[in-house]
């Protein structure tokens, strides 16, 4: 962890705003490691669940992967969004020619796995999901979005909290190449600012960013660290362009394409070195990490850092409805903490 990052997750005040979750975390994670390697899915209408399946049920699995095997699926999954729906009869079949066994409901899942992938591309169901999962105390992966909005991905992080049970949320494009080794201060050295790009496809039910840009932003706060003061966004049709200032007065950008080929990638400025952020280095790397997590029950990425990631694209929506004047991280965040779900 960089020295940013640990300075900003001591004094934060979104650390205060953010559940007050770091202390709970050791608690959890001694009481919730994987009792067994059952896997089971939830939503088969993204691209990520078959490559997942296929990894981890191929005759010959990478050794890193443990033994841990998908047993068992809900196919739903995204019931009103074409892209995504369109899916999954296709994907279904896919999984059930790798051995999964295709159930009807998110209780009959649970009944037959130990650890939980949630990987319904439509992010509205996800509480619900979740919540589920998290009540029969099943370790859970969260693939992006977390939730729908940021309201609800506090919600799951409260939630997880309640029931005590370890969640993990990532985009991969966190591990993508030399990101890992850029944020931890080894190839550029003290990070002094970035920029990052990414597709930027937009899907009228969730936030602009909830659905794709996600990836680009994640990679931004991966090299910068937590700590985001305010962000400024410009939209037009085919582009935005997202400013972030941090606390300690350093710059960030993302810019999301809606034009030209589907590239991600950055440049991260350090005081060392600049470096070249990128290509996208497939599923195996996070897929690595996500086995990692239900090994141990402890998650690589903070609650913080994540409701942070969902701040900064909250606050970027609300930058667009003002026509680009800069929002702060902390007023979005103290706006959702007001109309806070109680989870029950």
């Amino acid at each position: 962890m960089d020295i940013n990052r640990r300075k900003f997750i001591r004094t934060s005040a979104i650390t205060g705003i953010g559940l007050g979750f770091m202390n709970a975390l050791p608690a959890m994670n001694s009481k919730n490691k994987a009792a067994g390697k059952r896997v089971g899915i939830i939503g088969l209408d993204t691209s990520h669940s078959t490559a997942f399946v296929e990894a981890l049920n191929s005759p010959n699995p990478d050794a890193v992967y443990d033994g841990y095997k998908v047993v068992v699926a809900y196919p739903y999954g995204s019931k009103t969004i074409k892209s995504s729906y369109e899916r999954i009869p296709d994907y279904t079949e896919q999984v059930k020619k790798l051995g999964v066994v295709i159930v009807n409901s998110v209780a009959e899942l649970l009944d037959k796995v130990d650890v939980v992938m949630l990987e319904t591309n439509d992010g509205r169901p996800h509480l619900e999901q979740a919540l589920q999962v998290m009540k029969a105390g099943k370790t859970l992966w969260i693939d992006k979005p977390v939730a729908g909005t940021l309201i609800d991905a506090m919600a799951v992080y409260d939630a997880a909290k309640k029931y005590k049970v370890p969640v993990f949320s990532a985009s991969s494009l966190r591990y993508a190449t030399n990101v890992q080794e850029t944020a931890n201060g080894t190839s550029a050295g003290k990070i002094l600012g970035a920029d990052t790009f990414s597709p930027c496809p937009l899907e009228s039910t969730h936030p602009d960013f909830f659905w794709y840009g996600i990836h680009g932003i994640e990679i931004l706060i991966t090299v910068m660290g937590t700590g985001c003061k305010q962000v400024s966004r410009v939209h037009t049709e085919d582009t935005d362009v997202v400013t972030g200032l941090w606390k300690d007065n350093r710059i960030g950008t993302f810019r999301g394409n809606r034009k030209g080929p589907n590239e991600y990638g950055g440049t991260a400025f350090g005081d060392r070195a600049f470096v070249h952020l990128g290509p996208y280095a497939g599923y195996e790397p996070l897929l690595k990490e996500i086995i990692k997590f239900f090994q141990t029950g402890i998650a690589p990425v903070s609650p913080e850092e994540t409701l942070e990631i969902y701040a900064f694209m909250e606050a970027a929506d609300e930058s667009k409805r003002r026509g680009g004047a800069a929002v702060t991280l902390d007023d979005v965040m103290k706006k959702a903490l007001a109309k806070k779900k109680i989870v029950h």
